[in-house]
């Protein structure tokens, strides 16, 4: 699970402290179409990871509920499945009479494309901005 900040972009958190003041329904559509983007991306890199496909942990990927932290706009994509520990972490592997055949290492989805996210912020936001812009026009 990773949340997505605004922080470190000072012209942006200057822009979106304006835009939810006057604008406090469009700055939550804006918000929820970058974390829609998001968790496609999660998505995206849950698919190239986790090579066995059951559907249940791909489907468990969701957007969160936007809320507001020190003054900050925040939403999170996260996995609601109840292996996701398994997978981000890793675990042993354990036969059914108990013995130990070694260890699945992590695959780290969320950290991956958290990172993926964070070099393509900027662009998302810009993208989306613009799209709400020429709507409200």
């Amino acid at each position: 699970m990773f949340k997505i900040k605004d922080k470190g972009l000072s012209e942006w958190g200057e822009a979106m402290a304006l835009m939810e003041k006057e604008m406090p329904k469009q700055s939550k559509q804006l918000l929820r179409r970058v974390g829609t983007v998001s968790r496609q991306i999660v998505a995206r890199k849950a698919k190239q990871l986790v090579k066995r496909k059951s559907g249940t942990y791909h489907k468990s990927i969701k957007r969160g509920k936007i809320w507001t932290e020190n003054g900050q706009l925040l939403i999170r994509v996260y996995s609601k499945a109840p292996h996701k520990f398994l997978i981000e972490l890793g675990h042993r592997i354990v036969g059914k009479d108990g013995t130990e055949h070694g260890f699945k290492p992590g695959l780290k989805v969320f950290e991956k494309a958290g990172n993926e996210i964070e070099d393509k912020y900027d662009q998302l936001i810009e993208q989306e901005f613009d799209r709400l812009m020429h709507k409200l026009k």
